[in-house]
């Protein structure tokens, strides 16, 4: 199929390209120029695995393109997908200019040569199919009754759907070629005929795996839901909701663990046996950032206000996990008493490994407030020190270029990424740098026995 992908970002460069090694003839629209020219050059403008040297790979096939105009690229299409950003606004409402300008430059460029399925794959609140539809039925007439347009044309037919993603950051392409599941919202055979002939390959899993992104053991086949659009919608923003809701389960749990002298491990392992509940998303720490599981939280608390209900979990998810950030800074005044003139390493910037995202970052929580304490704070991250440069040059932090150059007289050290590096790295060696032997575990991914003993002060969360 011909495709046009309006967005260079994670989720559209993620679809780009994994349709495109799929055989799909794929053109990316970015109007960001400075992101443009990374792209025309043959480099992924984010850190994410594998990505870049796949994006050339079918680049170099002819199967993806990019181009900053989207008119041409729409009219030879299709499908037309949408992965325009969708941020979160100061009072939490989505902001939706991005797809509000997508939807009109569609509907300005479509013409009648063909049907086009409009598949949106943005975050978007319920109802925004019929919004995007409304929005693209308004350019066209306004297209049509201008005077150079204002003899008979024929009819242009389109249809919106809903596809929601749910990619991982650093995981993004295993979960592309390799979903749990496929969700479509649609409203006509049509559409649900096309989609089922675009996702066939990932459907039934018949291509042969890229790169070195492995396809799981078990992994058959992959079903696809098909339910109504508001559904799909909504399925997005619950999804969000739910995972953030068991990690801010999890650390109310730690915390009543620390007081009572349990194990919060012990504890999350043993419920997490139970078929009901399961084990992931309820590991205790510093509690969730990124792009996603606050923006998404915050939205379906405004939907739910747009027709007067009122939620108490959701808005309690996101106040726990902002209290749990800060819990480390009363880790290191327990231990150090004063934190005025201490030198303080932060291992980690990203709001997860595996990516530069710093996006909600906790990080960014704990290092504003050391500085705000008189803290000197010096940071390592294996992607994100550009990121933080660019995005927050207004921090004071000290840059360093590895493990060892940042442990190097440290009062103490707070893991805030679990990157391999600082999992894996020789800390008998990092004891004899660091001036007080004090690490704080962010993230319980550490050896605590080991650290016991080389002669650490170890303190996690809820252990």
């Amino acid at each position: 199929m011909n495709i046009a992908v309006l967005g260079a970002g994670y989720v559209g460069l993620v679809t780009s390209s994994t349709l495109a090694y799929l055989g799909h003839k794929v053109v990316n629209i970015e109007t960001d120029e400075v992101k443009l020219e990374y792209l025309m050059k043959g480099t992924v403008p984010f850190y994410e695995p594998n990505l870049e040297n796949l994006v050339r790979i079918v680049v170099n096939n002819g199967n993806l393109s990019f181009t900053g105009k989207a008119s041409d690229a729409i009219k030879a299409a299709q499908v037309i997908f949408i992965t325009v950003g969708t941020p979160s606004g100061i009072d939490g409402q989505p902001d939706l200019s991005q797809l509000l300008n997508a939807a009109r430059s569609i509907g300005q460029a479509l013409d009648s040569t063909q049907h086009r399925i409009i598949i949106n794959k943005s975050t978007v609140p319920v109802g925004s199919g019929n919004w995007v539809e409304m929005l693209i039925s308004q350019s066209i007439q306004q297209i049509q009754l201008t005077p150079a347009r204002s003899q008979k044309i024929n009819p242009i037919s389109f249809s919106v759907v809903s596809n929601p993603e749910f990619l991982r950051e650093g995981t993004a392409l295993i979960d592309s070629f390799y979903p749990d599941r496929i969700v479509v919202g649609v409203s006509d055979d049509t559409s649900s005929s096309v989609i089922r002939k675009l996702y066939e390959p990932i459907l039934s899993q018949s291509f042969d795996q890229p790169l070195n992104i492995l396809r799981p053991k078990h992994l058959k086949a992959v079903p696809l839901i098909e339910v109504d659009i508001a559904s799909a919608e909504l399925i997005k923003y619950a999804s969000n909701s739910f995972l953030a809701m068991k990690i801010s389960f999890a650390n109310e749990i730690a915390n009543i663990s620390e007081k009572v002298g349990a194990n919060i491990n012990h504890v999350m392992d043993a419920i997490g046996l139970d078929s009901r509940i399961g084990r992931s998303f309820l590991n205790a720490g510093i509690g969730w950032g990124g792009s996603c599981f606050k923006k998404d939280v915050s939205a379906l608390i405004n939907i739910a206000s747009e027709y007067d209900l009122a939620l108490n979990l959701l808005p309690a998810t996101v106040k726990v996990n902002e209290a749990q950030r800060l819990i480390v800074i009363r880790k290191l005044q327990e231990e150090l008493k004063i934190i005025k003139g201490r030198k303080i390493g932060i291992m980690g910037l990203a709001f997860k490994p595996n990516t530069d995202d710093l996006r909600d970052a906790p990080s960014i929580s704990i290092i504003t407030q050391l500085l705000k304490m008189g803290s000197s704070v010096k940071v390592f991250d294996p992607v994100a020190h550009d990121a933080l440069k660019q995005q927050r040059p207004d921090l004071d932090v000290i840059f360093a270029n590895n493990i060892e150059d940042l442990s190097r007289d440290t009062d103490a050290l707070i893991l805030v990424t679990e990157w391999s590096e600082f999992i894996l790295a020789k800390y008998e060696n990092i004891k004899k740098l660091v001036r007080n032997p004090l690490i704080i575990d962010g993230r319980n991914c550490l050896n605590k026995e080991h650290l016991i003993e080389l002669g650490f002060n170890y303190k996690g969360i809820g252990l």
